[in-house]
């Protein structure tokens, strides 16, 4: 078979900021799992092809025509791009399939324009699909997602066609690695919510540290764990099996809860050069913030002194926030992520919207009590845009509460004490960058805002008391797509937010009977 595998990191970019960002950064965004199905697709000697989108160009150029079948991995920003695809695809003949965080989510939608519909992959399922076992109309889920990955080496071709620029390595070239899967807490909000941890082969991520180290020596290694490092101990144990000189630097993301005593220390001993820990609210989640019960002003006490002793191992950290959950209301969120902020200037903030993506408890007791902006569509999933009501803000309190929150942390002010805080000039230049941009989100929620206080039909809409979706995002939709937009009429932009039940007729596992599966994951 001809086999087309393409990772679709980002919708094409719409500026010239956009396009130096999706060439140098969005490119290393490249997922394993489309990476794994490659190798797994070429040793089982299929002429295999496989590229990433990252905003520039035609993706179908970047593969041959005259597919038998292509995969497609996408989260739900990118979906509409993805189902335009799909619609071309299907039209050349080839067999259309679709995996990621947004078949998870969304299989039902998927199934609209996707001839197959991958929740959870192993080998034996990609290799049932691309036998042609499996026929258009199917939603199919292997019982527990892959543990069997395929190693650097394996993966070198797509890693060169990913990572790499003009076929060499260069400055923000980035290796994925996983070292577990899966996460330990049940955060609400979390498409991991329910993956049980699995901790992968120690014995294979020591092979992969010294293969990058030895034949790709300075390049970034980027852990894609949801968690990573529960079993601190042991990951480290192989991290520091590599010899002084030869570790690569890596970045991660982990809680807070595992970052403590001595464990900077081996961090920076380990060439970590990045950590995104999970704040997420000064009332809730404080086990996994390493705080026990605190909240509020004791929280963020807490939580300032144990990134200042982040920051004296790790160059760079970011802190991760959601603001719009349930137990999030009045004044307090708002001046206590700022107290924060002030006090951490070293801290890069990143400060989320909640979204209802499926097969989480927060979309199940959204849609049961009616708060999901219905005819939103999900490629309007992510910020500076909402998709639901929310418990205890007004739609134009809480944009007004987003404003001043970017408007403290993106201040020429903060800005300097951040190039203060780092005598690294690529983390300076990072600074400076994320600032700019995150300038332009704050342009994006002062014109919702706006509109909220001037249009009443955008302001019902946003209240729940109105299910036609607002011209605005009907043009912010045909923005994102640019000239792909014409594939997409508006007839077929309102979501399908049912999910199709597993177990149910289409839905199998390779190699086994249909399995029971709901849970949503980024395996894909």
């Amino acid at each position: 078979m001809r086999v087309g595998i393409l990772d679709l990191l980002t919708t094409p970019a719409r500026s010239w900021t956009e396009v130096a960002y999706a060439v140098v950064l969005t490119k290393q965004y490249a997922s394993i799992t489309p990476q794994a199905i490659a190798v797994w697709c070429r040793q089982s000697g299929h002429t295999t092809y496989y590229a990433t989108y990252y905003g520039t160009g035609d993706p179908r150029l970047m593969l041959p025509p005259d597919l038998d079948i292509i995969f497609i991995a996408s989260y739900s920003q990118a979906s509409a791009f993805a189902y335009a695809l799909a619609k071309l695809y299907r039209k050349d003949g080839a067999l259309t399939v679709i995996g990621g965080p947004h078949a998870k989510a969304f299989p039902a939608d998927c199934l609209r324009f996707f001839d197959v519909v991958v929740l959870d992959c192993d080998r034996p399922l990609i290799t049932d699909i691309a036998s042609g076992a499996v026929g258009p109309g199917s939603v199919v889920t292997s019982e527990v997602p892959f543990t069997d990955v395929p190693s650097v080496e394996e993966r070198l071709p797509e890693i060169r066609a990913s990572a790499f620029a003009r076929g060499r390595p260069f400055f923000a070239t980035t290796i994925p690695l996983l070292a577990s899967t899966g996460c330990p807490y049940t955060c609400d909000f979390c498409v991991d919510w329910d993956t049980p941890y699995r901790q992968l082969p120690l014995e294979r991520l020591e092979r992969d540290l010294r293969w990058v180290s030895r034949h790709l020596p300075g390049a970034i290694v980027g852990f894609h764990d949801p968690n990573f490092g529960v079993k601190f101990g042991q990951v480290l144990d192989v991290m520091e099996a590599i010899p002084h000189g030869s570790r690569s630097p890596y970045i991660l993301e982990a809680s807070l809860a595992v970052l403590r005593g001595q464990r900077p220390a081996r961090l920076r001993a380990t060439n970590c050069v990045s950590v995104a820990p999970g704040i997420e609210s000064w009332a809730e989640y404080s086990g996994k913030a390493g705080v026990g019960r605190a909240t509020g002003a004791e929280k963020v006490e807490r939580l300032v002194a144990h990134f200042a002793t982040l920051h004296e191992h790790v160059p760079y950290l970011q802190a991760n926030f959601m603001f719009g959950l349930e137990s999030d209301r009045g004044e307090e969120p708002v001046a206590l992520t700022k107290e924060f902020m002030s006090r951490t200037p070293f801290v890069w903030p990143v400060v989320n919207i909640p979204f209802p993506f499926g097969g989480t408890p927060l979309f199940d007791q959204h849609l049961r009590e009616g708060r999901i902006l219905a005819a939103m569509p999900f490629s309007l999933y992510y910020s500076p845009y909402v998709a639901t009501t929310f418990a205890h803000y007004h739609p134009i309190e809480y944009y007004e509460k987003l404003i001043e929150l970017f408007s403290h942390f993106t201040s020429p002010s903060m800005l300097a004490r951040r190039l203060a805080t780092t005598s690294s000039w690529h983390v300076r230049l990072l600074h400076v960058a994320r600032t700019r941009v995150k300038r332009q989100r704050l342009r994006a929620f002062q014109r919702i805002r706006d509109m909220l206080v001037f249009d009443a039909r955008f302001r019902r809409f946003h209240e729940g008391r109105s299910e036609t979706l607002p011209e605005f995002y009907h043009r912010e939709y045909e923005e994102m797509l640019g000239s792909w937009a014409a594939l997409m009429p508006r007839a077929e932009r309102s979501p399908l937010l049912d999910r199709v039940a597993a177990g149910s007729a289409g839905q199998r596992r390779a190699n086994g009977p249909a399995v029971r599966s709901e849970r949503l994951s980024v395996a894909l």
